[in-house]
């Protein structure tokens, strides 16, 4: 929204400063972060009262989370006003590929709200049925792929670009909007499996967007993409400033979800940042570099997948606890060590994503 403001500029004064992305993508942070610090406390206060019990425990769970019992949830509220909040006031609202991420973002969100609720509402850990999460989940999905492929640049339509051997396209044609499907729910999905220890999903999910957002730049700059040797996608460049209201407002919901946690950020907040990411990594060609900066998240889905097939094949375990988080607790590692070391695994991760921009 406050790029218009460029329409009162001569060209040399601070209005200009509006039309960079960089500016705006500041602006952005400490709106989204400003957000936080402000609607924190007061956002947790209601959900405390309204919840009362806060979010239900497993049963089944590691035993020190029943000490975190009466912990409200839903605190991904906070950052997806953050999010909404900055993107709305600084991002460009003509940009379609802004509209198509806050579109999976909010449609995420709504439907990680409506599973918090089923489950602070009924005292139970089973909320909206597995089955109508994807369902849903795959509608939203499919929207966004097809208007995705259409914004794309003619020569990329439909393709898959692969992050090495970057002069090699493979034509996916219709099969491309069922794979990015999977990509955005697949995302959406196994960031809401991470979110199981106090600070270990919310990190790693600002530094997968911090590096997307930098991807994002890079790819809708021609002379970035010439230098890079990648693939120029029109427009991408916004979704820099998307990226740091994700950042901004992630700081700002880690005030107060750093251990003990005060608020838990709820399928609410895991559903819609997980799509997000999807959602980013369609708009910019970059799925496959979304396997690599987001790997933390695919080992969490992947241990799930595991665990499941395993065990109804043998009956028996190949880890203690799934997701694989929750195996580490188990083996007697404090909370603290297993959120720190994933934060570090993710950070190597996003260095070996940024780095497929140059390697040939």
């Amino acid at each position: 929204m406050l790029y218009w403001l460029t329409l009162l500029s001569d060209g040399g004064d601070f209005f200009n400063l509006f039309r960079y992305i960089t500016f705006r993508a500041g602006g952005a942070f400490m709106t989204a972060l400003v957000f936080g610090f402000l609607f924190g406390k007061p956002l947790i206060g209601v959900l405390r009262k309204r919840q009362g019990k806060g979010q239900p425990i497993r049963d089944d769970g590691p035993e020190g989370h029943f000490a975190k019992a009466g912990t409200p949830t839903m605190g991904g509220l906070l950052i997806i006003g953050a999010l909404l909040t900055s993107t709305l006031l600084w991002a460009r609202l003509d940009n379609p590929f802004i509209w198509i991420v806050l579109f999976v973002t909010v449609s995420f969100a709504l439907i990680g709200f409506l599973d918090d609720y089923a489950k602070v509402s009924k005292q139970t850990t089973s909320g909206v049925s597995g089955k109508m999460r994807l369902a849903i989940g795959f509608v939203i999905s499919a929207t966004a792929a097809i208007l995705a492929a259409r914004y794309h640049p003619e020569a990329l339509q439909n393709r898959l670009a692969l992050p090495v051997f970057k002069d090699t396209l493979i034509n996916l044609g219709y099969l491309f909007v069922p794979f990015a499907m999977i990509v955005i729910v697949g995302s959406a999905n196994a960031v809401n499996l991470t979110d199981g220890l106090d600070g270990l999903a919310i990190m790693p999910v600002m530094i997968a967007a911090g590096t997307l957002g930098v991807i994002a730049y890079a790819v809708g700059r021609v002379d970035f993409t010439e230098y890079l040797d990648v693939h120029y996608v029109a427009g991408t460049g916004e979704i820099l400033i998307f990226t740091a209201g994700i950042f901004g407002g992630g700081l700002g919901f880690l005030w107060y979800n750093a251990p003990p946690a005060a608020v838990f950020m709820g399928d609410t907040g895991s559903l819609a940042l997980g799509g997000a990411l999807g959602a980013i990594a369609v708009s910019t060609k970059h799925e496959i570099v979304l396997a690599i900066v987001g790997g933390l998240f695919v080992v969490e889905a992947l241990s799930v997948i595991i665990q499941v097939l395993y065990f109804k094949k043998t009956g028996k375990r190949v880890f203690l606890m799934a997701p694989i988080h929750h195996h580490y607790e188990k083996k007697g590692w404090a909370e603290s060590t297993i959120v720190i070391r994933f934060w570090i695994i993710s950070l190597i991760l996003a260095m070996i994503g940024l780095a497929t921009l140059k390697v040939r």
